[in-house]
């Protein structure tokens, strides 16, 4: 394995997530109100061909996801991608994909706590607004402070829960398309009501960004191996049953929820899965979705408390943030880290209190800004790592048959994704917000970080 003084700087973590643990995160992360709520959206806008738009999704998430597996294999930390940013293109872009990137899952914490309290409080309407989300907040944030193997467990739990629930779903609905004959229902569907791409490829297009939205968080597993018990093991166990079941799982439920309901219906406002259950009719359907909605939030809670602490710590070994928050507790937890991350997730709920309407839309063109710059800059880092390592005669850790094509294709993708969401009005905050960002990011390295980041090492010990 190659180490350098990145990879040293970042050792005192506990190793101790499993790589069924690991396969979790990455699953729990991605799986969530994207697949429940972002389908029916993307559906809206792209008809029965939103199946493209998820495949095309997949497509980038899979090759996203070899680049990831040859960096993290080789550099197994805390800092992941951002400090293979550093490592090879450079202390500026590890500073900046970092910050972005724990800026913007900040700020999905404030939308997840929001989101969690409105589905706590369909059980309880008479509580105060924003009760039930601080409460379930604060214990998670409590959970974090523990151990890592706790924070694994934890996830672990919550993201069976879903899994169970994708599968019931695609077995139901399976069973209902196969073997039931229901009014309505049928693959005809999928061209009985304008046809199959009745927006035409813009509209794919379109739906194509929700559907990238709706797989990030499976970069989570990279960070997530700065404490794995066996990092290379556990890695690329991990990546491999991440990509199949996440292609399965998408693919397969949205393609059986539009052969149950007509495209129309499925994204004219709520969950589609829940008009597949009330064409199914079954009883006590809204109560068990609403449970699987509020554990889907409050595992992508307790995920990006994770992620925006790791991130943090980094840049604080990295000496691009104040040295105390890459202090650990007694039981290995960044725990001043976490404490700034779980402060702006408050920042974010505030502004959605304060300002209902705007916030939402600030938060979410920041959050999709984030995550697309950060995917953008892992296929470009993962060039230069590949460069890198063949100037210096070195063969990655763990090599996957493919290079330079998947990323490349990945890349621009990724850059032709952020420059078309000028052109929805949708997303028009999305660079507007985003670009300003980068912008007053890199004033911030260059006037106060630039000569106070760590030495690194020249060149690959």
């Amino acid at each position: 394995m190659i180490t350098d003084q990145i990879d040293r700087r970042e050792a005192g973590l506990q190793r101790g997530l499993s790589a069924s643990q690991m396969s979790m995160i990455a699953i729990g992360g991605a799986i969530g109100t994207g697949l429940f709520l972002g389908s029916g959206y993307a559906t809206t806008t792209a008809g029965p061909a939103v199946i493209v738009s998820f495949a095309i999704g997949a497509l980038i998430s899979i090759m996203l996801i070899a680049c990831l597996a040859e960096m993290t294999v080789t550099h197994p930390n805390a800092g992941s991608f951002g400090a293979c940013a550093e490592r090879y293109m450079g202390p500026w872009a590890g500073f900046v994909v970092r910050y972005t990137y724990w800026a913007g899952m900040v700020l999905a914490i404030g939308l997840e706590i929001s989101a969690v309290d409105t589905y706590a409080r369909y059980w309880l309407p008479n509580s105060p607004p924003g009760i039930w989300g601080a409460v379930l907040a604060v214990a998670l944030i409590g959970s974090n402070l523990l151990n890592v193997k706790v924070f694994g467990t934890i996830e672990y739990v919550f993201s069976s829960i879903k899994i169970a629930a994708i599968i019931a779903f695609i077995l139901l609905a399976g069973y209902v398309v196969f073997f039931m004959s229901l009014p309505g229902v049928g693959f005809h569907n999928y061209v009985s009501n304008g046809g199959f791409m009745p927006h035409g490829f813009a509209g794919v297009w379109n739906a194509t960004l929700i559907a990238v939205f709706s797989y990030t968080s499976i970069e989570m597993i990279a960070v997530a191996a700065g404490e794995a018990a066996d990092p290379r093991r556990a890695i690329v166990t991990a990546f491999r049953g991440t990509v199949i079941r996440l292609v399965l799982f998408y693919i397969l439920s949205i393609s059986l929820m539009l052969a149950i309901v007509p495209w129309q219906q499925a994204g004219s406002g709520g969950s589609p899965f829940v008009k597949v259950m009330e064409v199914i009719n079954i009883p006590w359907t809204a109560g068990v979705l609403n449970f699987i909605v509020l554990i889907a939030a409050l595992s992508a809670m307790n995920s990006l408390l994770y992620v925006t602490t790791r991130m943090m710590f980094s840049l604080s070994c990295a000496g691009q943030a104040p040295k105390r928050l890459s202090k650990l507790n007694k039981r290995g937890v960044p725990s001043a880290a976490l404490a700034l991350s779980s402060l702006g997730a408050i920042v974010g709920v505030a502004m959605t209190v304060l300002w209902p309407k705007e916030a939402f839309i600030w938060m979410v063109a920041v959050v999709m800004f984030a995550l697309m710059f950060v995917w953008a800059m892992i296929f470009l880092t993962h060039i230069f790592f590949r460069r890198s390592l063949k100037k210096n005669g070195l063969e990655p850790a763990f090599k996957i048959k493919g290079y330079p094509i998947y990323t490349v294709v990945g890349l621009v993708l990724m850059v032709s994704l952020m420059a078309s969401t000028a052109m929805y009005e949708d997303f028009k905050l999305t660079l507007l917000t985003g670009v300003p960002f980068i912008i007053c990011l890199s004033a911030l390295y260059y006037l106060k970080y630039r000569n106070k980041t760590v030495d690194l090492v020249d060149g690959i010990a």
